[in-house]
């Protein structure tokens, strides 16, 4: 700051010196050097204020989905820039890559699946210390089946008055094609997109409710599958090749975000079935990853970059979705999710079509800021562990303590209201934008809407577990 003073003093003499010596043109320059050293001094105070990032340049990664939109946009509008980040961006080959090249430091940070750090850090699958101190969004993902399934699920589906198919559609009208199948000797072979993601869960939610049993893991076994007493065989394929490994045959339903089902209905390849809001009602979804060694040996840039993140969310909601259409000429280009604009903005915007033809208004099919979307909830976390536990990933019974202090391991509220507090007082945001910091727990109340009726309460892990028909129970093993 002492620099940036001199800087400004120096400046100043020697243009009223220039002035007076009617050196014009040398005093234009330096004019313009004086007010660059008051605009630098006041970003530098800014910087001195919060705390300097410890490390300035940055690469972060992600997977081509829509539900990366925070972090293309807070390097787009420069709120990376403004919290003296420099930061590149990259695409990964699926979501394993993903996660390793966080854990080898390759990529500082990177758009997860909500499952992925506390997988991590329980030791399934790969062992490292992940954290979050963002959630990325709500809802975004669909369930598609092929052609030929839809035209058998039809004849189980009630119609409207208006002839269309009565939403939501439950895994019901699945279960008869389901034991066609199984009667015939077919396996009824499904994607998703990875064993800790959403997709698998949501899925997995889906198909139970209607009666249909998608598989258990038995990892203290070796085996990995998730496929032990299923009806449906569900199998990890990465999201942009959804639609073609259905439009092959090799899979005849998937699970995925944004924009691989609205793909496959301009394709005329598949019908998306269901969006996850109505599987659960504002459902999160990805989160930011960085590995908890990041996050103690560069405090302050951890606190910069969430607040860029929250600021790219905030815009990416306000006014009723009115950045969406520009929101959605970002994704298209090739470096961020590279899929048709048209094919973006089909969900994207506040719509969803289902059978070709049939778009409804969903305005929240995608969520970024509302509804407290980003706070890293301790009851989101602890849902995904429940899932573990309910199809064998987590082999033995857990207490409860256990899924609160493992929730607590990895999800970190206390750098997200640090960030948001932050921005707060330097009027950038408001607090009516987030939860009340000095109530939170990290709990959300009982949450009920659920496609199947049964209501969830983080602070009662085992007796959620026990509540649900089909899976693993408390003293069950495989």
């Amino acid at each position: 700051m002492k620099k940036m003073n001199h800087c400004f003093q120096l400046s100043l003499k020697t243009f009223l010196t220039s002035l007076f010596t009617k050196k014009i043109t040398q005093a234009v320059i330096l004019l313009s050097v004086t007010f660059s050293c008051v605009l630098n001094a006041s970003a530098a105070e800014k910087k001195q204020k919060l705390g300097w990032p410890e490390k300035e340049e940055l690469t972060f990664g992600f997977i081509k989905l829509t539900d990366m939109a925070p972090i293309a946009i807070a390097y787009e509008n420069g709120y990376f820039e403004d919290e003296g980040l420099y930061v590149t961006i990259e695409a990964q080959a699926n979501w394993k890559v993903l996660l390793d090249g966080v854990i080898d430091g390759r990529l500082d940070g990177a758009h997860m699946l909500a499952g992925q750090p506390l997988a991590a850090t329980i030791g399934f699958g790969t062992k490292a210390h992940i954290i979050t101190p963002f959630s990325m969004d709500l809802n975004g993902n669909g369930i598609t089946v092929s052609n030929e399934i839809w035209k058998q699920m039809k004849a189980h589906i009630p119609k409207g008055k208006d002839g269309k198919p009565v939403h939501p559609i439950k895994a019901d009208a699945l279960k008869p094609v389901v034991e066609k199948y199984k009667a015939e000797g077919k396996p009824f072979n499904m994607g998703m997109v990875f064993p800790v993601s959403t997709h698998n869960y949501e899925l997995r939610y889906w198909l139970a409710a209607g009666g249909i049993h998608p598989g258990f893991y038995a990892p203290h076994k070796g085996d990995i599958t998730g496929q032990l007493k299923a009806d449906a065989l569900l199998s990890v394929t990465p999201p942009p090749q959804m639609p073609a490994t259905l439009e092959a045959g090799t899979i005849y339903g998937y699970c995925v975000g944004e924009p691989w089902n609205q793909q496959a209905v301009f394709k005329n390849i598949g019908v998306p079935v269901i969006t996850d809001y109505e599987i659960w009602k504002n459902n999160p979804e990805k989160v930011f990853g960085i590995t908890a060694e990041f996050a103690k040996k560069y405090p302050n840039t951890t606190i910069r970059l969430t607040r860029a993140l929250i600021r790219a969310a905030k815009w990416l909601d306000e006014n009723n979705n009115a950045n969406r259409p520009a929101a959605v000429k970002i994704l298209s280009k090739p470096n961020y999710v590279g899929a048709d604009y048209d094919v973006i903005a089909n969900s994207m915007t506040g719509t969803f079509e289902y059978e070709k033809g049939d778009k409804r208004e969903v305005p929240d099919f995608n969520v970024f800021f509302r509804y407290n979307a980003t706070y890293p909830y301790y009851s989101d976390a602890i849902w995904y562990l429940t899932q573990m536990r309910r199809w064998g990933q987590i082999s033995e019974d857990k207490s409860d303590a256990w899924y609160v202090e493992t929730a607590k391991q990895v999800y970190r509220p206390d750098i997200y209201a640090k960030a948001a507090q932050s921005l707060i007082q330097e009027k950038l945001m408001e607090a009516k934008d987030f939860p009340d910091f000095a109530k939170e727990t990290g709990f959300k109340p009982a949450q009920k809407e659920f496609i199947d009726g049964v209501a969830y309460d983080g602070s009662q892990p085992n007796a959620y577990i026990n509540s649900l028909t089909i899976g693993l129970k408390q003293g069950d093993k495989i």
